[in-house]
């Protein structure tokens, strides 16, 4: 009687879990070159609140939209850990890509509109369902023997980066009246709303229960973990200066991110295809930096020695962007940015773990990515109201303020 050798189910689930993420990360992408035109740019054919009451509000809207999305997001993204726990990581996995499927179409639609209450809440509505990427790394721990986690890991954050790189150019395409926008600036999220539909259809129908372990949860679900985390990160311990590092690094990125888009429409006048093409080429740059630089820099040097020259040049180049008057200098700049924006981030999330211990690494990890999102939460909203009473320059400018304490208080860090 023969055995037939069993299928290693991982072989189907890993690369079902890269569309997913690669998917979900075009999907935001897609924004990132619309976004400024929808709000700061009343020459763009895509400008909507010429017809509102909203008026010169346009800052502080975009500053609302993204710090509503991280705000979600910062409150959900434990909770769908926890239910991922408890129901199933199929179940829950199919719930956030349905709610970002909705709010995708209901921005869409709010668009098309010119709703703005409803972008708004379609925002809050993104945040909240913005749990799959920690549902996805749940499902890798399920299926991944520890040896090999790495690797995996490694693949789900080349779906991240290759999913940026695409994302801001085919926003800039699919909005483009020109070209593919045939729905206007609708265009590109109606498209996210496709792509995430599918993605539902994806897991619903091909990915398989990874969690074996649902009927042995009992533990009393928590809707604060993120703010029970945040009390956690700051007690006394040796990893509180780390975390408040982290914090003010992420803030002051944040800061970039949320509003080059709108200082390349301030200074340049940059169309959507424009600033598209620029983020996915800032965006090539961090995937080569993830994948080629960031391993042999980190064999050579210790942690210490890199962060210690790694967070002072992200300060410093975030006040060239802010500060340089033509495009040119700004795709000069951008390589150098990545590289220093690659190596802070995989050694300060590296640093954390190492003081952490064998036995509290998911808690600890799980308390930084709350630090980590809460930082990306308030700098939009503050950023937006810098920006309207100042200009969007200004706004990088508090972001390099925050990094530079960033590096500040990393002189202070235990290195043990």
């Amino acid at each position: 009687m023969s055995h037939s050798t069993p299928k290693d189910p991982s072989k189907r689930i890993v690369p079902l879990l890269f569309i997913t993420v690669l998917v979900d990360m075009l999907g935001i992408g897609i924004l990132i070159p619309v976004i400024p035109q929808l709000f700061t740019n009343p020459q763009s054919p895509h400008y909507i609140l010429a017809s509102t009451a909203y008026g010169e509000s346009g800052y502080f809207l975009v500053g609302l939209l993204l710090a509503l999305y991280a705000g979600g997001m910062f409150l959900s993204s434990p909770i769908f850990g926890e239910l991922s726990d408890r129901y199933g990581r199929k179940k829950m996995l199919s719930w956030a890509l349905t709610g970002g499927a909705l709010s995708y179409a209901l921005f869409a639609f709010g668009v098309a509109t010119q709703n703005v209450p409803l972008l708004l809440f379609a925002r809050v509505t993104g945040g909240l369902s913005a749990g799959n990427i920690g549902i996805a790394q749940a499902v890798i721990a399920d299926i991944t023997p520890p040896a090999l986690r790495a690797g995996r890991f490694g693949l789900i954050g080349a779906a991240f980066g290759i999913g940026f790189i695409l994302g801001p150019s085919l926003g800039g395409i699919l909005s483009n009246p020109n070209g593919l926008g045939i729905f206007g600036a609708a265009t590109p999220f109606w498209f996210a709303a496709l792509l995430a539909g599918v993605n539902v259809l994806w897991v619903l129908f091909v990915l398989p229960e990874t969690n074996k372990h649902i009927e042995k949860m009992h533990k009393e679900l928590s809707f604060i973990r993120s703010f029970t985390n945040i009390a956690k990160a700051f007690r006394p311990s040796k990893l509180r200066a780390l975390f408040g590092v982290n914090f003010l690094f992420q803030a002051g990125f944040s800061f970039y991110t949320s509003f080059l888009g709108v200082l390349l429409v301030y200074r340049f006048a940059m169309s959507e295809v424009d600033i598209g093409t620029y983020f996915s080429f800032v965006g090539i740059f961090i995937v080569l930096t993830q994948g080629l630089i960031t391993r042999p820099v980190t064999k050579r040097y210790t942690e210490k020695q890199i962060l210690s020259k790694t967070i002072p040049a992200v300060s410093l180049i975030i006040i060239l962007i802010a500060l340089v008057p033509t495009e040119t200098a700004l795709y000069f700049i951008a390589p150098f940015f990545a590289v220093a924006v690659g190596l802070s981030m995989a050694n300060l999330t590296s640093a954390v773990s190492r003081r952490a211990g064998d036995t509290i690494q998911g808690e600890v990890l799980g308390i930084n990515s709350s630090v980590n999102a809460l930082a990306q939460a308030f700098p939009p909203l503050l950023g937006g109201v810098v920006a309207t009473l100042s200009t969007p320059a200004t706004a990088l400018l508090v972001g390099a303020t925050s990094v530079a304490f960033a590096a500040y208080g990393y002189r202070h860090v235990t290195h043990d």
